[in-house]
């Protein structure tokens, strides 16, 4: 399935002795992930830890505690991989890669003390401070972008502003504490404030703009908060021997890793596909689902339901950002299985899931006269501040296990739709190449065959990103310390990383593309009923 399952190559023991590998942490919505490359940057051992946001006082968090338990888990994890494949230890790496999922809120005081619990990408109380700043920018802010949850915090008049003394993403504070620096990759920053993509670092007229509208309500200038800026290639720090323990408390692993910039899980499933050049673009499912497509030049207006935000290497990035994914696919199969369970039958989860998506295939087109809405939270791209997830049918209509599961993957798709119906249509956006990764696209041929006629572009797959965004923040920790003198982050990857990759493209089928059609004309008649369910439960 992966790159580690071959029996590995001669030398690689020795590489690993020696440092030349590369190390890639993503800290994921459910599991952390570490994945180790070789000189070839091909992934050769991974790790892992599963963890799980809180609701706690009505916002979405992680405590600090977990993220240093999982951290810890997920190398030890690693390390035993490497140990049980070369017989050896894991003492060193020669560069290393943070990376977490974008946006939300960690603010520190000048001690370095948190100052208000973490609150994640997944919150969408913002919504005041978000309408104000993209009215003053008249740049679209998200709910969860950081700018939106420190104007709210103002809006607020929250207590802890006036030690506030920094404020950075997940990731960029798991790479503080492990190389001493703040700094986070224009990937990543692009989730807290507007990039200028001219200058490569914060627009500076905005910068201006929300110290005027923030004055006495901030102690310091904005710039003075956010963390520096820098591009892909560029060295970010080394593993300090504080930092080392932080990750290994048996004290094997040893500090003097190079570390790249930290980047949002975007950034690096554009890397992970090889999306990083203009006209391309990339969809990734998990959690949430977001599709991201790299732009010939700016759009005509802003749009509510585009972010517009960056590659690792800078370069202007629509995005469209979907809170709610494949949890509630995860809770439908939770369930089959449960029943599967109460029947005597032993299934394991990845033959559950592929039995319910191939269903998928024998559904009506249109879903049969079915409704799913799989909000778990609020979603703004169809205005909607909370979630609550929804299964609905007409009296006429017939409840197939095909039909149903064609609906359950249609609902996660739909926000994605409307979204991309911005770019095609009123920005005719076009696009060479669109790449789809992410666990909704583990069973063969079913969602990569619905998505490719929700957007009615092909869409492909292969095992480029097998190993996700931990693998693409180890290529970009490879790429500090491999990269040639003036060589672009698109050469590096192509010709050092892709060159000969497979891709397997499904062209939209007209059926389908007829029948997503239908369903989202249904899908958008019945948003007041899951509005409805908002307001009275």
């Amino acid at each position: 399935m992966t790159d580690t399952d071959a029996r590995p190559p001669a030398g690689l023991r020795e590489a690993i002795d020696e440092g030349r590998t590369a190390l890639g942490i993503e800290l994921g919505s459910t599991r952390i992930k570490a994945v180790l490359t070789g000189p070839d940057h091909a992934a050769i051992a991974v790790g892992s830890h599963d963890w799980e946001n809180q609701f706690v006082d009505r916002t979405w968090t992680y405590s600090l505690e977990a993220v240093w338990e999982g951290l810890q888990g997920c190398f030890a994890a690693l390390a035993a991989d490497v140990r049980n494949r070369y017989g050896t230890e894991l003492r060193s790496v020669g560069a290393l890669g943070v990376s977490a999922m974008m946006h939300g809120y960690l603010a520190f005081d000048a001690d370095g003390e948190l100052l208000t619990p973490f609150r994640t990408w997944r919150n969408t109380n913002t919504g005041d401070a978000s309408e104000q700043l993209s009215e003053l920018f008249g740049y679209n802010i998200p709910h969860r972008w950081s700018i939106a949850h420190l104007f709210q915090a103002v809006l607020n008049g929250e207590e802890h502003l006036g030690r506030l003394a920094h404020l950075t993403t997940l990731a960029g504070y798991v790479h503080w504490k492990l190389s001493g620096r703040q700094v986070l990759g224009v990937g990543d920053a692009s989730g807290v404030f507007p990039i200028d993509v001219a200058t490569g670092g914060y627009d500076a007229r905005m910068l201006a703009q929300f110290d005027e509208l923030a004055a006495g309500r901030v102690p310091l200038k904005l710039a003075d908060l956010l963390p520096a800026v820098l591009p892909a290639g560029e060295a970010a720090g080394t593993l300090t021997e504080a930092g080392a323990r932080l990750l290994d408390p048996s004290g094997v692993l040893q500090p003097g890793a190079t570390l790249c910039p930290p980047e949002g899980d975007a950034g690096t499933g554009m890397v992970a596909t090889n999306s990083i050049a203009r006209r391309t673009g990339n969809i990734s499912a998990g959690t949430s689902i977001f599709a991201m497509i790299v732009l010939d030049g700016p759009l005509s207006r802003m749009h509510p339901e585009i972010d517009l935000v960056t590659t690792p290497a800078g370069d202007l990035v629509a995005m469209v950002h979907c809170n709610n994914g494949a949890s509630e696919l995860n809770s439908w199969a939770g369930l089959f299985a449960e029943f599967a369970t109460a029947l005597g039958a032993t299934a394991d989860a990845n033959t559950i899931f592929e039995t319910l998506f191939r269903s998928a295939l024998t559904g009506a087109a249109d879903g049969g006269g079915l409704m799913a809405f799989n909000y778990l939270s609020g979603e703004p791209i169809t205005k909607l501040h909370e979630g609550r997830p929804l299964f609905l049918r007409e009296p006429g209509s017939a409840l197939t296990l095909g039909s149903f599961m064609r609906t359950q993957l249609y609902s996660a798709l739909a926000t994605l739709r409307i979204g991309m119906d911005v770019l095609q249509k009123a920005e005719s956006v076009q696009l060479d190449s669109m790449f789809a990764h992410g666990g909704l696209f583990k069973t063969e041929g079913v969602a990569q065959k619905l998505l490719a006629a929700a957007i009615n572009t092909p869409v492909s797959v292969g095992n480029l990103a097998a190993e996700g965004g931990a693998w693409g923040i180890a290529v970009l920790a490879g790429f500090v310390t491999a990269r040639q003198p003036g060589q672009s982050l698109a050469d590096f990857l192509n010709s050092s990383v892709f060159a000969g990759a497979q891709l397997d493209t499904a062209a939209p089928d007209p059926d389908d593309v007829a029948g997503f059609n239908a369903f989202m004309q249904r899908y958008v008649a019945a948003l007041p009923v899951e509005q409805a369910a908002v307001e009275h439960s």
